[in-house]
């Protein structure tokens, strides 16, 4: 018998906020930069839902000792985008409003990232002492540390949440976590990336609380 959701866990970046075109440009910009010529689909493909560590592991592999400078270019760059462009996800206001399950949010980005985009975005308020960052955990997605930790902190066992996802790399670590996912096509990811096994694919914000009921 399925265990009927008792807490929703939302990712940040293209799920809360329509950050991941703005980073994805970025991240293609930087690598053009310091000398790894990538495009937007690569960078889709090996970055978007992974944490800073993650990436720099990559980065370090290609171009051994540049982490830092990569992250540093990358941070200078990003905010001066998101403070230009950041909106909200299309509808997830209106979806927030509607849900009525306890709501967290799990990051690959840092606190500091996340008070940065979800303040612009007028969201940090609604989640403030229910934010959890990759920072807090020892691997990042797709591992499922992140998310047992909030699921933790929370209170509630992982059979009893549902995790809003817009990566594989979110999707995989909430299925190695025994936890259900949504999987949100709408932005950047291909939707047959997200499909497997306890993953539904939607791609409009404002079907969430819907499908969150039918669960």
């Amino acid at each position: 018998m399925t265990t009927p959701p008792e807490l929703v866990i939302f990712d940040c970046d293209g799920v809360l906020v329509d950050s991941e075109r703005i980073a994805v440009r970025i991240e293609v910009q930087v690598g053009a930069e310091l000398g790894w010529p990538l495009t937007a689909d690569e960078v889709v493909e090996k970055f978007v839902g992974r944490s800073n560590k993650s990436i720099g592991e990559l980065v370090d592999a290609r171009l051994p000792g540049r982490s830092a400078a990569w992250q540093q270019r990358y941070e200078e760059l990003h905010r001066a985008a998101v403070d230009a462009e950041l909106v909200a996800v299309d509808g997830i206001h209106e979806a927030l409003a509607a849900i009525t399950l306890p709501t967290c949010v799990a990051s690959s980005g840092s606190h500091g990232k996340m008070r940065h985009t979800l303040g612009h975005t007028g969201l940090h308020a609604r989640f403030e002492g229910r934010i959890f960052s990759a920072t807090e955990v020892a691997h990042g997605k797709p591992a499922p540390d992140l998310f047992l930790h909030a699921a933790r902190q929370m209170g509630v066992s992982p059979a009893a949440c549902v995790v809003v996802e817009d990566s594989k790399y979110g999707v995989q670590a909430a299925r190695s976590a025994g936890m259900r996912a949504l999987g949100y096509a709408g932005g950047l990811t291909p939707a047959h990336w997200l499909e497997g096994p306890d993953t539904v694919v939607f791609d409009n914000m404002r079907k969430l609380p819907t499908l969150l009921s039918e669960l």
